[in-house]
């Protein structure tokens, strides 16, 4: 099955249900529970894919796996339990939502209230197999910064 990803903005208010973990939430809809102080936004992208693509101001970096070679990150379970104050929400970002649901599964196997953010940071390729143009969060105009 090919996920395609539509020029409509996901279901702003409501998250979608999901299998292992709490569900699945519009760009919008985790930025609004971050600035109200209800969720963490973990980033679970590679350093390398921060420093080069661009990042979230005041997200916290956890990757899920390392560049070079996409090694797991093995300090990936303390590293997130450490970033998220008992009671509040994670919302958690990779390129285009893959590793993200991985980590919010993870998660929430540790006992976190989990949630991938869909379309990642660039949103899924378009006809030229570029990203940036068919939804993300940067296409959605959210907050981000390069280095």
């Amino acid at each position: 099955m090919t996920h395609h990803t539509s020029d409509t903005q996901p279901n702003e208010q409501t998250p979608q249900a999901a299998e292992g973990y709490a569900g699945n939430i519009s760009a919008n809809l985790a930025w609004a529970w971050v600035q109200a102080g209800d969720a963490v936004l973990v980033d679970v992208r590679t350093d390398a894919e921060r420093a080069w693509v661009g990042f979230i101001p005041g997200a916290t970096a956890v990757a899920l796996k390392q560049w070079p070679g996409m090694v797991n990150n093995a300090n990936f379970d303390a590293e997130l339990l450490a970033a998220v104050p008992s009671g509040k929400k994670v919302v958690l970002l990779c390129r285009s939502g893959v590793r993200s649901v991985a980590g919010a599964k993870r998660a929430t196997e540790l006992g976190l209230e989990a949630y991938n953010i869909l379309e990642g940071f660039e949103g899924d390729p378009d006809g030229t197999c570029h990203r940036g143009n068919l939804g993300g969060w940067r296409f959605r105009g959210l907050p981000w910064q390069q280095g």
